[in-house]
C-alpha cells in the first residue's frame, strides 16, 4: 500500500473511530429556511449573550444604538484606511473610533445608496423589495415597497425604542415611504441626495436647468423637496428650510449635526433606549464645504474639506454620547453606503480597489466599517471577516431582544446576527459569503477569500463607472480572484492556482434558487 493510500485509510478510520466528518469548505448552516446560513460559533454566542445580560443588569435597560452613515464615501478616505492625511483630508475623530474599536477591513455595502439605505433597514437584498435604484425625478413606481416591508425602526419601536432617522434617507419620499410612514418615531432631515437638491440653485454648474425657468418648474414638478423636513410617527410632516442656495446646502450636516446632538442629550435623560440614524449629506457629490471648514483639508478642494468636516462632525457626536454619559451603553456603528462616486471627480473619494460606485468591483462595495462601544467591544481589533451591512439589522434585533420569530413568514431574508462577532474580544464572522447584485442582475459571490464573477461592470472612460459604463457576461468561466493575492481584482486565479472555483460558483447558483420560493419583487424601477 503506497503512502497516499494509507493516508486516505487512516484518515478514514480517524473519521470512523471518533464520529467526526472532514471539514468543509462552506461552513454554514441553515437555521431557518427563509433567512441566511451562518456558521455555527456556539461558544462565541454564548459569551456575548452573557456580556449583554451583564450589562442589562447594571443599567436596568436595553442597549442604545447609533449609526453614523456617510454618503459616498471611499474605503480609503480615513486615515485608519490608509487615507486620511496622506488623502489629503485628515479624519483624527473616525481613527480614534478605529483605535477603540473594530476595524472591519471586509465590510460590504450595495454598489449605490438606495440599495444600501433599504436593505439594513429590511435585512433583505434590493432585489427582494423591489428598490433596486434610486427612485429619480420622472420615475413612476407602480408599487409601494415599505407597503408589505417590515422595517428595523418598526421592530425595535415595537420592543420599546425610540427610533430617530437625521439626515438622508433617499427611500421614497411620497406619503406612506417616508421614514415616520414605515416605523420611525421621527425624521428630521431631507429626502434626496443633497446633488438633487443643490443642482436648482448652481447656475455654474447646471445653467440648463437653473437659468432656463421653463425646464426648472419642469423639474420642479417632478423632482424631489429641497425643504429640511421634520416628520412624526402617525403622518405629521412639517417644512422647514428650504435650500435656496449652494451655501445653504453646505451648511445641512452642521444643521442635522446640531439637531443630533441635542437629541441625545433630550433621549440620554429618558429610560426609554433609542436607535439613531444619523446620515450623513455629505460627501455625496456636489460638495460645498461649510464656511468654517472650506480650506480646512490638507488638499484643500472641496470633496476633502467635506471629509474634515464630516470627521469633525462625528467627534461633535460621539461627544455627545460621552456628556451624556451613554457611552457605554450605545453601541456605534460607522460606514458609507457605498464606495466612491468617481464619475464625480474630482469630487469624489478614493478606494485602493478596482471600481467605484455603480460597479460590483470591490471598489463600488467594499466600505469602511468601524464597530465602537466602549468596555464592550475590545480596543485595537481589526478583522478580515466578512460582514455585510444588513447584519446590522440582525445585531439590533439581538440587542433590542427581537426574535426572528416576528418577522413576517413568506419572504427570504439575507441578514446574519453578528452580535458574537462584534463583542467577543477574539470573535469570527459567522457570514460565509457575500452577494453581490447590480440592479436585478446576479453578479458575484465571495467566500473567504475568493470572489467569481459571472457578470462584470466594465468602465468605458477613466472614472466613468455608471454614465459610461457597460454590464457584461464573463464568458466561458467565471472570472475568479483571490482577493488576498490581487485585492484589486485585475488577474484571475481560475483553475491554475485555485480549486475552489466550482465551491464558490455553487454558492452564488443555491443563492439565486431562493428566489424560486421567494421571488423578486417589481415596483417599477
Amino acid at each position: 500500500m503506497n503512502k497516499f493510500c494509507v493516508l486516505v485509510f487512516a484518515f478514514g478510520c480517524a473519521t470512523a473511530c471518533f464520529g467526526q466528518e472532514p471539514p468543509k469548505f462552506d461552513r454554514s448552516v441553515p437555521f431557518a429556511e427563509n433567512i441566511e446560513a451562518v456558521i455555527p460559533r456556539p461558544e462565541q454566542d454564548k459569551a456575548a449573550e452573557e456580556r449583554l445580560a451583564a450589562l442589562k443588569a447594571k443599567t436596568g435597560q436595553r442597549p442604545n444604538i447609533l449609526w453614523l452613515v456617510v454618503d459616498d464615501m471611499g474605503f480609503g478616505d480615513p486615515g485608519c484606511y490608509g487615507g486620511g492625511g496622506l488623502a489629503g483630508a485628515s479624519t483624527p475623530n473616525i481613527d480614534r473610533l478605529a483605535a477603540e474599536g473594530l476595524k472591519l477591513t471586509s465590510c460590504y455595502a450595495q454598489q449605490t445608496c438606495t440599495p444600501t439605505r433599504s436593505a439594513i433597514l429590511t435585512g433583505r437584498l434590493p432585489i427582494r423589495t423591489g428598490l433596486t435604484r434610486p427612485i429619480l425625478a420622472g420615475d413612476k413606481i407602480t408599487a409601494n415597497p415599505w407597503e408589505d416591508e417590515v422595517s428595523l425602526p418598526k421592530l425595535l419601536s415595537d420592543a420599546g425604542y425610540f427610533t430617530l432617522l437625521s439626515g438622508k434617507w433617499h427611500i421614497g419620499e411620497s406619503e406612506g415611504m417616508r421614514p415616520h410612514d414605515v416605523g420611525f418615531d421621527e425624521f428630521y432631515g431631507y429626502y434626496p441626495a443633497q446633488k438633487e437638491i443643490s443642482q436648482r440653485v448652481d447656475a455654474r454648474r447646471f445653467p440648463g436647468l437653473v437659468l432656463n425657468p421653463e425646464r426648472l418648474a419642469a423639474f420642479e414638478a417632478v423632482g424631489p423637496t429641497d425643504f429640511l423636513t421634520h416628520g412624526f410617527k402617525g403622518g405629521r410632516t412639517e417644512e422647514l428650510q428650504q435650500i435656496l442656495s449652494t451655501e445653504d446646502m453646505s451648511k445641512a450636516d452642521q444643521v442635522l449635526t446640531d439637531f443630533t446632538v441635542k437629541r441625545i442629550e433630550e433621549l440620554a435623560a429618558c429610560e426609554q433606549p433609542f436607535f439613531i440614524e444619523h446620515c450623513f449629506m455629505k460627501v455625496h457629490c456636489d460638495n460645498f464645504p461649510h464656511p468654517d471648514y472650506a480650506g480646512k483639508s490638507e488638499a484643500k478642494y472641496p470633496y476633502k474639506d467635506s471629509v474634515h468636516e464630516v470627521d469633525a462632525q462625528i467627534g461633535e457626536i460621539m461627544k455627545a454620547l460621552g456628556d451624556a454619559g451613554v457611552l457605554e451603553n450605545t453601541l456605534v456603528f460607522f460606514t458609507s453606503d457605498n464606495g466612491p462616486q468617481m464619475d464625480g471627480w474630482p469630487d469624489a473619494g478614493y478606494t485602493p480597489f478596482r471600481g467605484a460606485k455603480g460597479t460590483t468591483w470591490e471598489g463600488g462595495v467594499r466600505v469602511p466599517g468601524i464597530a465602537y462601544w466602549k468596555g464592550m467591544i475590545a480596543t485595537g481589533r481589526t478583522s478580515d471577516g466578512l460582514f455585510d451591512l444588513m447584519d446590522l439589522f440582525g445585531v439590533s434585533l439581538n440587542l433590542a431582544g427581537v426574535g426572528t420569530d416576528t418577522l413576517p413568514e413568506g419572504r427570504f431574508y439575507d441578514f446574519v446576527d453578528q452580535t458574537s462577532f462584534l463583542l467577543t474580544d477574539e470573535g469570527q464572522s459567522k457570514r460565509e459569503a457575500v452577494y453581490y447584485w447590480w440592479g436585478k442582475e446576479l453578479m458575484a459571490c465571495r467566500m473567504k477569500e475568493y470572489k467569481a464573477h459571472v457578470k462584470v461592470v466594465l468602465a468605458q472612460a477613466p472614472h466613468m463607472h455608471i454614465d459610461l459604463a457597460t454590464v457584461q457576461d464573463v464568458g466561458l468561466a467565471p472570472w475568479f480572484f483571490n482577493l488576498y493575492l490581487d485585492p484589486k481584482e485585475e488577474m484571475t486565479v481560475g483553475h491554475r492556482l485555485d480549486p475552489w472555483m466550482v465551491t464558490v460558483l455553487g454558492k452564488l447558483k443555491a443563492h439565486g434558487a431562493t428566489f424560486k420560493k421567494y421571488p423578486a419583487k417589481n415596483i417599477g424601477l
